[in-house]
C-alpha cells in the first residue's frame, strides 16, 4: 500500500509521490531554545519522528532535517532576565531539548542545523530577494514585500486583511504594506548580530528556515512539517520567500501540520501559563507512556492531555509487557509489519488505529496455542513496537524501572503493616492496605517464604 498524506496546501488527502524515490527530503521546524520544551512542543517531534520511521519502511533513504532556532528575541529576553550570556541560554536548552526528546523515543534527525551557523546562506538569500525586487531596505531593516508575490496566502488561505488582523504581524511605519515581514533587523551592541550589507544585525525568524532547508535539502523539498500554529505566519512566509528566491512554483510538495495539545480544552502554551514540561513529566512517567499518549489521537486532531490518559497508557503498556513476558516465544526476532497496522499508518499516519492493532496482537499472543503462532505474533509485535517507538525494552527492564520509580521503603512498610493486621485478624485494615498498594500498581504475592511484591 502506498502512503497517503493530508496536504495542508491542497486541503485534501493525497498519495505521497516523492521528487526522487531514492532520496526523500523532509524539513520540520524545531524548537526556539529559551526554556524547557512543554509536552505540546514534543508532539511534532514525536509525530514527525514516526513519519520519518514510516517513510524509511518504503524508501531507501530519508533525509530528515529539524532545525534549532538559537537566535531569537525570546532567547535575548531570557538571557537578560537571568543575567547570563545569550549563548548560555541557547546551549542549555538545546541540550535539554535533545535529552527530553530522546526520553520520549525521538531519534536524532539526519541533520540538526542551527540558525547561527548559517548566516552566509541567510544573507545570500536575502540578497537574492532584493535583487529580484521581492524585498526592500527601510530604516536598517530588510523586509519581504508581500504584494510582490501574487500567491501569498495560498497555504493559510487568508486574505491580507485577515492576516494582519488575526496573527503575529508587527505594524511599523517603515513598512510599505502592514503585512510585509522582516528578513533582517538591526542589532545593538548587547544583542547578537552579524555584519551584513545592511549593517550589523540579525535575521528574522522566517528566513532562517528557508535558508537552512535550501542548503541541506534543496530548493524544492518533499515534506515540510510542524505544528498547526506555524501555518501562518511562519510557513506562509517561508513558502513565499523560498519560491521567490529560487524562482520555483513550490517550496514543499506536501505540507503536514499536527494539532495542538490541550489541557482542560485550552491550547497548551507558555504564554497561557498552562504548560507541562517534558523535563518534569519524565521524572514522574516512563518516556514510553508519554509517547503512547502523544500517539493516541490522530496527529491532525487536538490531543487532550490528562493524568487519566497517562494512567491508562501505562496500564496498556504494562499489559503488553506482561503478555510479552509470559507468552512471547524466546528468540523470536522482529518480523514483517502486520498488514492491519501498516495499512493504518500508511493512511495519513492513523495512530489510533495502529495502536488498536497493536493491542489486538497482544490479545492474540496471550491466547496463542501453538509455538508457530507465538513466533509469528511475537515477531509482529516487536516489529510494530520498533516502528511506533514503544515496547522497546525487555519486560524485565520495564518492570525493574517501574519498581525503581516507586518508594520501596514505603512499600515495604505498608506490606509489614498489612501482615501485622492479618496476624491480628484485622482483615478490614489488611484489605485497605492491599487496595492502597494496588492503587500504587504494586502486586503482592503471599507464599511460604513470605510476601513478595512487584510493580505492574
Amino acid at each position: 500500500m502506498s502512503v497517503a498524506v493530508y496536504n495542508t496546501l491542497t486541503r485534501k488527502k493525497e498519495p505521497f509521490v516523492p521528487i526522487d524515490p531514492k532520496r526523500i527530503v523532509m524539513y520540520v521546524c524545531g524548537p526556539t531554545v529559551y526554556n524547557y520544551a512543554h509536552i505540546g512542543n514534543a508532539r511534532p517531534a514525536v509525530i514527525f519522528d514516526l513519519w520519518r520511521r514510516l517513510l524509511e519502511q518504503h524508501y531507501p533513504q530519508v533525509i530528515y532535517a529539524r532545525n534549532i532556532t538559537d537566535v531569537d528575541d525570546k532567547i535575548n529576553q531570557a538571557a537578560a532576565e537571568q543575567q547570563v550570556p545569550i549563548s548560555v541560554i541557547s546551549e542549555r536548552y538545546t541540550k535539554a531539548y535533545l535529552e527530553d526528546m530522546a526520553g520520549v523515543g525521538v531519534q536524532p534527525p539526519t541533520i540538526a542545523p542551527k540558525a547561527t551557523e548559517h548566516m552566509p546562506e541567510i544573507i545570500a538569500m536575502i540578497e537574492q530577494l532584493i535583487a529580484k525586487q521581492h524585498a526592500y531596505i527601510a530604516e536598517g531593516h530588510v523586509l519581504f514585500a508581500v504584494e510582490s508575490y501574487s500567491e501569498y496566502g495560498q497555504l493559510s488561505r487568508r486574505d491580507r486583511r485577515e492576516m494582519i488582523a488575526g496573527a503575529r504581524v508587527e505594524v511599523a511605519p517603515y513598512k510599505r504594506n502592514p503585512g510585509d515581514f522582516v528578513l533582517w533587523k538591526p542589532s545593538t551592541d548587547e544583542l547578537p548580530g552579524w555584519d551584513s550589507p545592511w549593517g550589523y544585525g540579525r535575521p528574522g525568524w522566517h528566513i532562517e528556515c528557508s535558508a537552512m532547508a535550501a542548503k541541506h535539502l534543496g530548493k524544492v523539498i518533499d515534506i515540510h512539517g510542524g505544528g498547526q500554529d506555524l501555518v501562518f505566519p511562519h510557513h506562509e512566509n517561508e513558502l513565499a520567500q523560498s519560491c521567490c528566491a529560487h524562482g520555483q512554483s513550490h517550496f514543499a510538495r506536501y505540507w503536514l501540520h499536527n494539532g495542538f495539545v490541550q489541557l482542560r480544552s485550552r491550547k497548551m502554551s507558555k504564554s497561557l501559563g498552562n504548560v507541562l514540561t517534558v523535563h518534569e513529566l519524565l521524572k514522574q512517567w516512563p518516556g514510553e507512556v508519554l509517547r503512547y499518549v502523544l500517539l493516541s489521537a490522530h496527529y491532525r486532531q487536538p490531543l487532550d492531555w490528562s493524568e487519566q490518559a497517562l494512567i491508562q497508557a501505562r496500564k496498556t503498556l504494562d499489559r503488553l509487557y506482561v503478555t510479552l513476558r509470559d507468552h512471547a516465544l524466546d528468540g523470536a526476532e522482529a518480523s514483517k509489519l502486520p498488514k492491519g497496522l501498516a495499512d493504518a499508518l500508511n493512511d495519513d499516519l492513523n495512530t489510533p488505529m495502529a495502536l488498536a492493532e497493536l493491542n489486538a496482537l497482544g490479545k492474540q499472543l496471550a491466547n496463542a496455542e501453538s509455538a508457530e503462532q507465538r513466533r509469528l505474533l511475537t515477531g509482529q509485535i516487536k516489529a510494530s513496537g520498533n516502528l511506533l517507538g514503544v515496547l522497546t525494552q525487555t519486560p524485565a527492564e520495564w518492570f525493574a524501572a517501574q519498581k525503581t520509580a516507586v518508594d520501596a521503603d514505603k512499600i515495604e512498610q505498608m506490606i509489614t503493616e498489612r501482615n501485622a493486621a492479618r496476624a491480628n485478624k484485622d482483615f478490614a485494615r489488611a484489605d485497605q492496605l492491599r487496595d492502597a498498594l494496588t492503587d500504587l500498581r504494586v502486586i503482592i504475592e503471599d507464599g511460604p517464604q513470605g510476601t513478595t511484591w512487584r510493580v505492574e
